[in-house]
């Protein structure tokens, strides 16, 4: 008969890009282990990259974990590249499944410390590089050579932390350098191949691992597994920090409360817009994030609602649409593909922003070009509805607005009457002729609000 579980191991997985709500979910993972008084934390990996920043928090996490941390990278097809390599080296048991593999680990592709712009090949001069290099080339050499080398001491510090192997860790990081399960261990890399969790924990019993100051001895062959999933608020923040949801959530926040702040009294749009607006300025904020370019955005936003209410003709919406574009492609400053703002989105928005502009201009053009005429001289004979009346004077609905009226007879709430004439800025009206009424369909007019 199997033996009882002299305890638990709690699993838990790492899948997709290294983000804000990666480091959320390992927080939660670490705490559940120590609640729940787990013998081992088995994190399962199968990651592209991400953000170097949500790197770093989830490997000082596992760092400073109560219980010991086996990486693992599984099951059979998955890999843990570029920000995963680290992550793995971090574990104190490295593991993988038949099939998996690891490694590319340049800070390029990792993110959120690179220099925008920076070339991913290697120069095209000489040896020396003197040959057809510019000021600005150099820089950025230069730039990348420090956080290549930066790169490198994380993980040559991890290795040399839990005795794995450095030079090949260098490797990874100088020249995207990759291994298979197998190879990874031959070269000391990884400290087991195991095809599912409990095969793995069967053979990690009895080693030696260093927990802070201590030395533990695993004990992991007759744990029982319990899976710890992500809770609603870290599926929640995985939602808000993808960069087009939040980019799309700040725009729509803006033009709510443009929307409110135009047509007071409209609710709807202004707590809409203020929701949308702080959610996208949160998940922003969950990223590396480029200042110019989001001052570019909300110039870009100003300069196209400023069309609307001081028309230039295009000069101002032109220019806001142009610093609309450059400050979203400039936003988010990674080069992880994950976290990279779409082009789909920036231009879908773009077109939007213009649509409305060329409209905007269209109708500005008409009212430019319609003659002028008077108030009396484009108001009368045309229609009104009374609104109040006693005696002969009274209130009446023309043209979307409220008007002060007279009239010789004695008029109903709610009656059609036609406007015969204007004294200063009260109208003089009458009762609409039988035959103007009997045909409300051809003579209705927009009585708005």
């Amino acid at each position: 008969a199997p033996a009882e579980p002299a305890g638990i191991a709690v699993l838990g997985a790492i899948e997709g890009p290294i983000g804000p709500a990666t480091v959320r979910h390992m927080e939660k993972l670490v705490e559940a282990a120590r609640n729940r008084h787990a013998a081992v934390l088995v994190l399962r990996l199968d990651t592209p990259g991400g953000l170097s920043s949500s790197m770093r928090q989830v490997i000082t996490t596992i760092l400073s974990a109560p219980v010991p941390v086996i990486g693992y990278v599984a099951p059979s097809g998955a890999h843990a590249a570029s920000a995963g390599t680290y992550i793995l080296y971090a574990t104190h048991i490295a593991a993988m499944a038949p099939g998996t593999n690891l490694g590319a680990a340049t800070p390029i592709q990792i993110g959120g410390g690179g220099i925008p712009g920076l070339p991913s090949g290697g120069d095209k001069g000489d040896k020396n590089g003197s040959s057809g290099k510019t000021a600005g080339t150099d820089t950025a050499s230069t730039e990348m050579r420090k956080v290549t080398n930066d790169a490198v001491a994380l993980i040559r510090s991890l290795a040399e932390m839990h005795g794995r192997n450095a030079e090949w860790a260098e490797a990874a990081v100088r020249e995207a350098a990759t291994l298979t399960a197998n190879q990874a261990l031959a070269r000391g890399v990884i400290d087991v191949v195991a095809p599912t969790v409990p095969a793995l924990l069967k053979k990690i019993d009895g080693r030696k691992v260093r927990l802070g100051d201590r030395e533990v001895t695993l004990a992991t062959a007759n744990l029982a597994v319990v899976q710890i999933g992500s809770d609603f608020v870290t599926r929640a923040l995985a939602v808000l920090s993808n960069p087009n949801v939040a980019f799309l959530l700040m725009i729509a926040g803006v033009y709510g409360l443009i929307f409110e702040f135009a047509n007071p009294g409209g609710v709807a749009p202004g707590i809409i817009g203020s929701i949308c607006l702080v959610l996208g300025l949160y998940a922003l904020n969950q990223l590396p994030l480029d200042y110019a370019g989001l001052a570019l955005v909300v110039a870009g936003i100003g300069f196209m609602v400023a069309e609307a209410f001081t028309p230039s003709f295009g000069a101002l919406g032109a220019g806001g649409l142009v610093a609309f574009v450059i400050g979203s492609a400039m936003l988010v400053d990674t080069d992880a593909p994950a976290y990279r703002l779409s082009w789909w989105v920036i231009g879908g928005t773009a077109a939007v922003s213009g649509a409305f502009l060329v409209f905007l201009l269209g109708y500005m053009w008409k009212v430019y070009r319609r003659p002028g005429g008077s108030d009396a001289t484009r108001m009368i004979g045309s229609e009104a509805e009374v609104l109040d009346w006693s005696g002969h004077e009274g209130h009446v609905w023309a043209e979307s607005e409220r008007w002060a009226a007279r009239s010789d007879a004695e008029l109903a709430e709610h009656e059609n009457v036609r406007i015969r004439a204007m004294d200063g800025l009260t109208l003089v009206v009458d009762r609409s002729d039988p035959a103007e009424t009997a045909a409300p369909a051809e003579h209705a007019s927009n009585k708005g609000d």
